[in-house]
Order: structure tokens, then sequence, then C-alpha cells
């Protein structure tokens, strides 16, 4: 991968993953739901899982450089 694109796709995965993770804790921790009409837990889970994924996929970008 060449470096400008790995570096800009880097920057948006671990932007979302860290803003997606940091708002579904403050959700949670404040015990307001993650998303509407939804299983509490079930939303706040998928939500963290997302937000590593997202994570991980930077971590890669990065990695590629």
């Amino acid at each position: 991968m060449e470096s400008g694109p790995a570096i800009f796709a880097g920057m948006v995965f671990a932007l979302f993953g860290g803003v997606l993770l940091v708002w579904t804790a403050v959700r949670v921790r404040h015990r307001e739901p993650v998303a509407q009409g939804v299983d509490p837990l079930a939303s706040a889970t998928l939500a963290a899982l997302a937000a590593v994924v997202a994570l991980a996929l930077g971590t890669w970008c990065f990695t590629r450089l």
C-alpha cells in the first residue's frame, strides 16, 4: 500500500473507532441507550465490537507503511 492512502485510511479507522468507543462508554456509564429499541447489552456490545474492529483496521493500515 502506498504511504499516503495508508495514512489516510489508518487515521479514518483510528478516529472512528476511538470516538465510537468513547461515545459508547459514555452512553453506558450514564445508563442511556446506545441504540433506541434494542436490548441495551446487545447494542453496547455490538458498538464496542465495531469500535475495536475499526481500531484494529487502523492499526493494520499503519503497519503497512
